[in-house]
């Protein structure tokens, strides 16, 4: 059975003055979850110790102790703090752009690897702790998935009220093919920059209207 978990606290609301201490110092908070972040690339959730973490950040560890007792709420905010610089990739307007464009543009944010060339890593690592660890899994659908394949299935029913795309198709399924398409390159080596018009190329004489 999946252990439940405390409340994590986002960044945002840790900042700031502890109370009945010295306010909190955001370079060191920045330089720890920095750290944290290469630490999951490198080793992987189960492997990493927080110990290693203060060392690799450059502060004593009563100096990370302060900040994230658990191991768990300081890796929920290692990756919402990616997860936020990564959130104006989803919201975004390719009206302006033809059709077919727009569905390659789509695609090509898709990509985990889009804005950090780790991702593939990084997601296969939390796969791989499902079983022990799966809110790490569900962490990333949340925030890392969803938004990505909405993204597209938004673009296709922007398509298909424009008229240029099939009313009939289904959305969903073409959203996780598409996404699915990063991880199939990824295991076969192929080059992931000519996903999104090799796989349009496929989809889309099958799609437009």
């Amino acid at each position: 059975m999946p252990r439940a978990r405390t409340a994590t606290k986002r960044p945002s609301e840790t900042t700031g003055s502890r109370a009945g201490g010295r306010p909190r110092d955001p370079a060191l908070d920045e330089a720890i979850i920095l750290a944290t972040r290469a630490r999951l690339v490198r080793d992987g959730y189960s492997r990493m110790t927080l110990g290693d973490i203060a060392a690799d950040a450059g502060v004593s560890r009563p100096t990370l102790y302060r900040r994230w007792s658990h191991k768990l709420d300081l890796v929920a905010d290692a990756l919402d703090y990616g997860f936020r610089k990564q959130r104006d990739l989803y919201d975004v307007d390719l009206s302006g752009l033809e059709p077919r464009e727009a569905f390659v543009e789509a695609v090509r944010r898709l990509d985990p690897a889009y804005s950090n060339p780790d991702a593939m890593v990084l997601m296969g690592n939390f796969a791989g702790e499902v079983i022990h660890t799966p809110e790490l899994l569900e962490m990333l659908r949340q925030h890392a998935v969803e938004p990505r394949v909405t993204l597209v299935e938004k673009v296709l029913s922007e398509l298909q009220a424009s008229g240029a795309v099939s009313q009939d198709i289904d959305r969903h399924t073409i959203a996780t093919m598409c996404f699915g398409s990063y991880f199939g390159a990824f295991y076969r080596g192929d080059r992931r920059e000519e996903i999104p018009e090799s796989v349009v190329a496929v989809l889309w004489p099958v799609i437009a209207a």
